[in-house]
C-alpha cells in the first residue's frame, strides 16, 4: 500500500540560529547539549506554531552541518495534535504496542496515560525523565522527540468505554495475499516514538514500557530508520530499500482540504473527544528484495512509473523531477501508455481513487536474513487520516487487485489506531475521553 514512490518519505532538516538552553544532559550534571535550535520554517512547522524547534521541511536551506547539530531540536509535546505527525520526519523510529492489564479498568488506563504524557513531555524537552531514568541517552539532547500514542479497538471494552470507541475504528477487511502475523500486530496502545538518534529512541520506549508494568504489557516492538539530516549535500526526499525516492506525492500540509484528510473534523460521525485527532493505519510490508534487485533498472521504472534516478515520472522530458505532474495520459514512442496500466503511481493516485489520500510516514527496517536466506526487510507504513474507511481501505482494496509492485510485497503485520488530539498544557493525552 503506497510502499514505494507514493510512501511517506522524510526531508533532510535545515537549521537556524541556536540560543541557550538545557536539554535532560544537562539536567542530569552532564557537560554539551545546551542549545536550542530555532524554530524553522515550512507548512508543517506553521501548522504546529510555537511548538516546532526542529528545522522545517526540504527546501528551506542547507542541511545542517557541524556547527549546529541535530540534538538540541526540540518538538513541544502539548499542542493542538500530537507530535510526530505534522513534524519532519526523525532518522529513527520505535514502534510499540501495549496490551491493557485485566482490571486495570478505566483507572488504570488514566493513570498511565497521564503518567507516559508527564514523561513524554519531560524528555521532549530535554529533561530527565521523572521515573526510570536509565541514562542509556545520557550525552545527546532530545534530537526532536516526539511521542506519539493510539488507541487501538480493544482498549474501549477492556476500560469500560464500548459506547465511545470511534466509527472509523474497524478492523481492516482482509486483502488478497495478506500473511499477518496477529502477534505482530493490533494491540490495545500503540506507541510511535522518533528521534534523530537511535539511544534516544530506544530510553523513550524503555522508560515508557517500566511505567507500564503492572498496567500494561508490551505486545510486540519494531525499530525502524529513514535518512540522517545532513546526509545529503542538499535537502532531498529519502529513499526506500527498494532504491526509490519515496513520498514524492504525500498531501503537504498547505495545500487545501490538507486537515480535512487527515484530522478528525468536529461535529462529525466520530465521537467529540476524537476533534482534531487522526486514525493511524500500521502495516509492516516485507519488501521481496532479492526478486525486486534481478529486475534491471527499466523493468523496475516501469513496475512504479517513475524513473529510478530522480523519482520523475515516465514520459516527462529529461530535465523534469520528482514535483513534476504524473501526466497519466502520456505516451510512449510506440502509442503506449508511458506509464503502464499496472504501475504503482496510476493505480494509487488519488484521481483513480475518488481522492481518497492520507499522510503517509513510513520508516524502513532490516532485521537480518529469514531461514531462507532472503532479507527480512521492508517498509514500517504508517498512515494517518481522517477515517480509515474512506482513505486506507479502499485504495488499498485497488492496489491488491491490480498493482504491479504487489508481486514483490507481502503484509505480514496489521494495525488500526485512534490518535487522539495533542494534549493541552497541564493536561494529558486522551483526556476527553477519559475525565
Amino acid at each position: 500500500m503506497e510502499t514505494s514512490t507514493d510512501s511517506a518519505g522524510r526531508h533532510d532538516a535545515t537549521t537556524g540560529s541556536p540560543a541557550p538552553g538545557f536539554t535532560r544532559r544537562a539536567l542530569l550534571g552532564t557537560a554539551g547539549a545546551g542549545l536550542v535550535v530555532g524554530a524553522g520554517a515550512g507548512a508543517a512547522a506553521a501548522l504546529t506554531a510555537g511548538r516546532h524547534d526542529r528545522p522545517g521541511p526540504a527546501g528551506d536551506g542547507p542541511a545542517p552541518g557541524p556547527a549546529h547539530g541535530l540534538g538540541p531540536a526540540r518538538v513541544a509535546f502539548h499542542g493542538e495534535h500530537q507530535g510526530g505527525i505534522l513534524e519532519p520526519q526523525q532518522a529513527r523510529v520505535q514502534l510499540a504496542a501495549f496490551d491493557l492489564a485485566g482490571g486495570a479498568g478505566r483507572d488504570g488506563l488514566r493513570a498511565l496515560l497521564k503518567r507516559w504524557s508527564r514523561t513524554a513531555a519531560r524528555m521532549a524537552a530535554g529533561e530527565p525523565a521523572d521515573e526510570f531514568e536509565n541514562q542509556v541517552a545520557l550525552d545527546a539532547g532530545p534530537c526532536s522527540l516526539t511521542v506519539t500514542f493510539g488507541f487501538g479497538a480493544g482498549l474501549f471494552d477492556k476500560a469500560g468505554l464500548a459506547d465511545r470507541r470511534p466509527a472509523g475504528l474497524e478492523p481492516l477487511p482482509a486483502f488478497p495475499a495478506d500473511a499477518l502475523d496477529p502477534a505482530r500486530g493490533d494491540g490495545d496502545l500503540f506507541v510511535q516514538i522518533g528521534a534523530d538518534d537511535a539511544l534516544v529512541a530506544v530510553h523513550a520506549l524503555r522508560v515508557l514500557q517500566r511505567q507500564a508494568a503492572g498496567t500494561a504489557a508490551l505486545r510486540w516492538q519494531m525499530s525502524g530508520f529513514a535518512r540522517t539530516p545532513g546526509a545529503t549535500a542538499r535537502p532531498m526526499t529519502g529513499r526506500n530499500l527498494m532504491g526509490q525516492i519515496d513520498g514524492t506525492n504525500n498531501p503537504q500540509p498547505a495545500e487545501e482540504g490538507f486537515a480535512a484528510k487527515v484530522f478528525v473534523a468536529a461535529g462529525g460521525e466520530q465521537p467529540a473527544w476524537l476533534a482534531g485527532g487522526s486514525f493511524l493505519v500500521f502495516r509492516r510490508i516485507r519488501m521481496l528484495l532479492d526478486n525486486w534487485e534481478a529486475l534491471p533498472v527499466d523493468r523496475q521504472e516501469r513496475v512504479i512509473g517513475r524513473r529510478k534516478s530522480d523519482g520523475a515520472p515516465l514520459g516527462a522530458p529529461a530535465e523534469a523531477g520528482e514535483r513534476t505532474p504524473v501526466d497519466l495520459a502520456a505516451q510512449g514512442a510506440d502509442g503506449t501508455p508511458a506509464i503502464p496500466a499496472d504501475a504503482h503511481v496510476r493505480v494509487a493516485a488519488p484521481a483513480a481513487n475518488g481522492g481518497a489520500a492520507m499522510l503517509r510516514r513510513g520508516f524502513s527496517y532490516h532485521d537480518g536474513l529469514l531461514a531462507d536466506g532472503s532479507p527480512d526487510a521492508g517498509l514500517l507504513f504508517l498512515a494517518f487520516q481522517a477515517d480509515p474507511r474512506r482513505g486506507f481501505t479502499p485504495v488499498q482494496r485497488k492496489l491488491a487487485r491490480g498493482d504491479g509492485l504487489s508481486r514483490f510485497l507481502r503484509h505480514e503485520a496489521s494495525g488500526v489506531y485512534a490518535v487522539p488530539p495533542g494534549a493541552p498544557q497541564g493536561g494529558y493525552v486522551g483526556q476527553a475521553l477519559l475525565d
